[in-house]
């Protein structure tokens, strides 16, 4: 029985590209193509599919929120990040949450066939460029991934209350992790959130949709 695939980006040609390339794998089948966050979500919700290959930056849901509730609801599904973005931050909190594997986007397409062929078979993938600068910034990220998906919203300008809706969780709770991040990155003000998000690439990831 082949083993499944959903592909989640939001661009129709990229999209289309990485279809071609895994029909190179014959005992790989795509079985849904997302082109935003939610509908990634709810395709690894009712397919359960072997694997993910994620664009971090997509409409409604941003790539860390979707990798966080593909965890939730299919721990088996393995997670290939396929990404132009390039953020430290993000990379090791990614590496941290025991992501499956990191391509580039503008890696050869032999990059992403070797990245799935090594996760399919139980192993981590991580692109070159990423390895090195995931080698060079070493030091632990404090933040969960809930926490981090907290921030990334907070940094988008939502509130406590829309944070709370869009993630269904309740506002309090919001607000406990809001405490808990400050605490943890050492600020005390939303502003310094915010400069901690651009340094972590946040910011960068939100505009990129």
């Amino acid at each position: 029985m082949p083993r499944s695939a959903i592909i989640a980006d939001d661009h129709e040609i990229i999209r289309q590209g990485l279809r071609q390339a895994l029909a190179r794998l014959p005992d790989l089948q795509v079985v849904g193509e997302a082109a935003n966050g939610l509908e990634a979500i709810r395709f690894v919700k009712t397919l359960r599919p072997t694997l993910l290959l994620l664009d971090l930056a997509m409409p409604f849901s941003k790539g860390i929120e979707v990798f966080s509730e593909a965890r939730r609801w299919s721990p088996k599904t393995k997670i290939i990040v396929f990404t132009g973005l390039t953020a430290h931050g993000l990379a090791q909190q990614l590496a941290q949450a025991e992501v499956d594997g990191m391509v580039l986007k503008r890696g050869p397409i032999e990059d992403l066939l070797r990245a799935v062929n090594l996760v399919l078979a139980g192993g981590r993938y991580f692109a070159p460029e990423l390895a090195a600068m995931l080698a060079e910034h070493s030091e632990p990220v404090p933040l969960t991934p809930r926490e981090m998906q907290i921030l990334s919203l907070l940094a988008t300008g939502k509130s406590s209350g829309q944070i709370a809706q869009s993630i269904n969780i309740s506002r309090r709770t919001v607000e406990n992790h809001r405490a808990n991040i400050m605490r943890k990155v050492g600020v005390n003000s939303i502003a310094g959130l915010m400069s901690y998000a651009v340094r972590e690439g946040l910011l960068e990831t939100a505009r990129q949709v």
